[in-house]
């Protein structure tokens, strides 16, 4: 990522406050809470760009959602992706009022996908993971790999298996693997 795609202190502060109160409000109302027309204060929260949010319960993951096409602003699309890991991530039940002083938000604001041609490419640490083939594909959000402890093969391995492939399907030649990168930021560092 280049230096004038990174956000402000003040930036990342705006986007978690908006997804704790889109959380908070979803977890009261069941509806998105209305933003108010100057949220999207600066070039970098008003462009579009995809994102993912997790929510994390006592240091485990409560729920991930996210997209890689912007929905309009960024600042929407960080409240509909925080709304979406909170009611609509088929692997947990929905988010219960009760659990949202335990919850924690991370955000990771992404680049567009490229593909590669060499696995070499893979940075740990520094990429995630889109892999297709044929009508399944799986993402791994880069920070997955370093808190995990996973080498590059592990972490192709993992994205396969999200993907419900075998895991060697990175191996494939009609498997098409693309990376990308975040910026993560979360409530944990403030709270």
């Amino acid at each position: 990522m280049s230096k004038d795609e990174f956000l402000s202190e003040s930036e990342r502060e705006v986007l978690l406050k908006n997804a704790r109160e889109a959380l908070e409000f979803y977890a009261r109302e069941r509806k998105k809470p209305r933003l108010s027309k100057d949220a999207a204060t600066t070039p970098l929260l008003k462009s579009s760009r995809g994102a993912f949010v997790s929510l994390h319960k006592r240091g485990a993951l409560r729920g991930c959602i996210g997209t890689f096409e912007g929905e309009g602003f960024l600042i929407n699309t960080i409240q509909n992706m925080t709304v979406a890991a909170g009611w609509q991530d088929p692997r947990f039940p929905p988010l219960d009022a009760k659990e949202l002083d335990d919850v924690r938000i991370e955000i990771s604001v992404l680049t567009p996908r490229r593909k590669i041609k060499d696995v070499n490419e893979i940075e740990v640490g520094k990429h995630g993971i889109y892999i297709t083939r044929g009508f399944n594909r799986g993402v791994l959000l880069p920070q997955v790999a370093t808190e995990y402890g996973w080498d590059r093969e592990t972490f192709l391995e993992h994205t396969c298996m999200k993907a419900g492939l075998a895991t060697d399907a990175w191996k494939l030649q009609d498997t098409v693997i693309e990376i990308f990168e975040a910026e993560v930021f979360s409530e944990k560092e403030k709270r």
